[in-house]
């Protein structure tokens, strides 16, 4: 799925006022923002007259009919464009988002992206729209906050369930040659559906950090510019040791979203992540606590694990600093041990 470009692809400023949004052929009405975050705007969408729309609507272009809403709702996602530098990033993020197909990964229906008068006479910026399916339960960070105030938590089963969901989406990213890495998986990122007599669904979302995942670092400055790029996109919590301290010389692969899967299934259990502790210390450093990853929480986490989750034995790091991947497994081993 190629970016487009025109200025009849969307209504300019039509989100901003609460009217109608044309994403190429289709016409789709806003009716709420569901969220925001840094240039990003999410917005619950009903698409307008796709009886007479050509092709039959958004409907036709999307592949899964799963994917196609009963009553034309979906989520818009505008993005404000304000350098090259962001054009590239968002057209990347539209061609990652592209490549997968999978029920725990969420997919990309369509999208335009448009130019914009910027600010200042005579400059241009760009705006970019994109749709998804709508999941109006919100992220397992969202529930997770919920349940807390209702002091309530996920069953053993559910939380069984969402742990399997996510590294079967995971896996699928993993399985591409090269594999590619989420890089910022999280809580926040996992979009969460209750179902009536059935675990919830959940579903992978934000493929903006995702890249392909094998790196071969051989020199400081090459360390240095990985852990810089970490602390843009990956988020503090949930990042794995070797994007805060990366050595001279390593080979970086996609066990780093292992590391971050097991923070968000320990996340998950404890309502947060397993270092965030050290936020809210006296001098603790997150960083330091993330790179010793010594602390009582891991043997806590793994005897948890062992008698709650049907004996699953995850060992995601190893007790020394720098921590290495040498023995972190792979996200298929992980799957094997949940089926």
């Amino acid at each position: 799925m190629g970016c487009s470009f025109s200025g009849m692809n969307a209504l300019y400023g039509a989100v901003n006022g609460g009217g109608d949004v044309w994403i190429n052929e289709n016409r789709f009405r806003i009716l709420r923002q569901l969220g925001e975050g840094g240039f990003a705007y999410v917005y619950l969408v009903k698409e307008v007259g796709n009886e007479s729309a050509v092709g039959g609507g958004v409907g036709a272009k999307i592949k899964d009919p799963s994917h196609v809403s009963d009553d034309g709702t979906y989520a818009l996602k505008k993005v404000l464009i304000q350098s090259n530098e962001q054009l590239e990033l968002v057209k990347e993020e539209i061609r990652v988002s592209s490549l997968f197909s999978h029920p725990n990964l969420l997919p990309l229906l369509d999208h335009a992206i448009i130019a914009a008068k910027g600010t200042k006479e005579g400059s241009w910026s760009h705006e970019a729209y994109l749709l998804f399916p709508v999941h109006l339960d919100g992220t397992l960070l969202d529930n997770a906050k919920t349940m807390k105030e209702k002091k309530n938590s996920f069953s053993t089963m559910d939380v069984l369930q969402i742990f399997r969901q996510l590294c079967a989406g995971l896996k699928n990213m993993h399985s591409f040659d090269p594999p590619y890495a989420h890089n910022d998986v999280k809580p926040g990122n996992v979009l969460v559906t209750h179902r009536k007599g059935q675990p919830p669904l959940a579903i992978l979302m934000d493929f903006g950090s995702a890249q392909p995942a094998r790196k071969q670092i051989r020199s400081r400055a090459e360390a240095l510019q990985l852990q810089e790029w970490a602390a843009e996109h990956c988020s503090a919590p949930y990042r794995a040791p070797e994007l805060w301290d990366c050595p001279s010389h390593a080979d970086i692969d996609e066990r780093t979203d292992v590391w971050s899967l097991g923070c968000t299934l320990y996340a998950i259990m404890y309502g947060v992540s397993p270092f965030e502790y050290a936020i809210d210390e006296s001098g603790g450093s997150l960083q330091l606590a993330i790179i010793n990853a010594q602390d009582s929480w891991f043997s806590l986490f793994l005897f948890t694990i062992r008698s709650k989750l049907l004996q699953i034995h995850i060992d995601g790091t190893k007790k020394s600093i720098p921590p290495s991947t040498s023995i972190r497994v792979g996200i298929e081993h992980v799957f094997l041990l949940l089926f």
